[in-house]
C-alpha cells in the first residue's frame, strides 16, 4: 500500500473515532471499544505523513519528532481509555482509577493533557511548510487542531469537536492531493481559455 494511502485510511479512521467520541458516553460499546480502536489505528496511520511530506528542512524535522511523540502518547491514551472501558458499569473502579491518573503527573502529561496534542501540533507544523503556496489548506489545519482540544477539554462540546476534527483532517487531505488538484485547476483553465 502507499505511503499516502495509510495517510488517507489513519484520516479516515481517526475521524471516524470522533464521531463516535461526539456521541458522548462511550459505555454503550458492549462488545468491542470501537471508537478507541479506530483512534488507535488511525493515529498510528497517521504517522505515515512523516514520510510523504518532502524533507527539505529543519521544520520537517521537528514537525517529525512532534508527530512521533503524538503517536505514541495516542497509544498511551488510548490503552489508559481501554483500561477505563473494560470497567463496563463499574462507576466506582474507573473514578478510583481515574483519579490514580490524575495524581500521577508522569502519567497524566505525557498521555493525557500534552501528549496527545504532539500529534496535532506536529502535523499543523508539516502544514507550516506549505502555508505559502497551499494558503487555505494550511491554515485549515493550523486552525482547526487547537479547536479539537480547546472544544473537548475546555468547552466540553463534542460537536465542534468533530467539526474541528473534520476541517483539520480536510486540509491535511488537500495538501495530501495538492499536485492533483493544482493539475485539474490547470486544465480547467486551460479549457476555458
Amino acid at each position: 500500500m502507499k505511503t499516502r494511502n495509510l495517510c488517507v485510511v489513519g484520516l479516515i479512521l481517526f475521524v471516524t473515532s470522533y464521531v463516535f467520541f461526539s456521541q458522548g458516553s462511550l459505555s454503550n460499546q458492549k462488545t468491542i471499544d470501537v471508537a478507541h480502536w479506530f483512534n488507535l489505528i488511525g493515529a498510528v496511520l497517521l504517522f505515515s505523513f512523516n514520510n510523504v511530506f518532502p524533507k527539505k528542512n529543519n521544520l520537517h524535522s521537528v514537525a517529525s519528532v512532534m508527530t512521533g511523540i503524538g503517536v505514541v502518547a495516542h497509544i498511551g491514551l488510548c490503552t489508559i481509555d481501554f483500561i477505563m472501558w473494560s470497567f463496563g458499569n463499574d462507576d466506582i473502579g474507573r473514578n478510583a482509577l481515574s483519579e490514580q491518573i490524575s495524581n500521577t503527573p508522569l502519567i497524566l502529561y505525557p498521555f493525557i493533557i500534552v501528549g496527545p496534542s504532539m500529534l496535532f501540533t506536529g502535523l499543523a507544523a508539516h502544514a507550516l511548510n506549505f502555508i505559502k503556496t497551499n494558503s487555505v489548506s494550511s491554515l485549515m489545519v493550523l486552525i482547526a487542531g487547537p479547536f479539537v482540544g480547546l472544544s473537548y477539554f475546555i468547552w466540553n462540546n463534542g460537536y465542534l469537536m468533530l467539526a474541528s476534527c473534520v476541517i483539520f483532517a480536510a486540509g491535511l487531505m488537500l495538501l495530501l492531493y495538492k499536485n492533483e488538484i493544482h493539475a485539474v485547476q490547470e486544465k480547467r483553465i486551460r479549457q476555458d481559455l
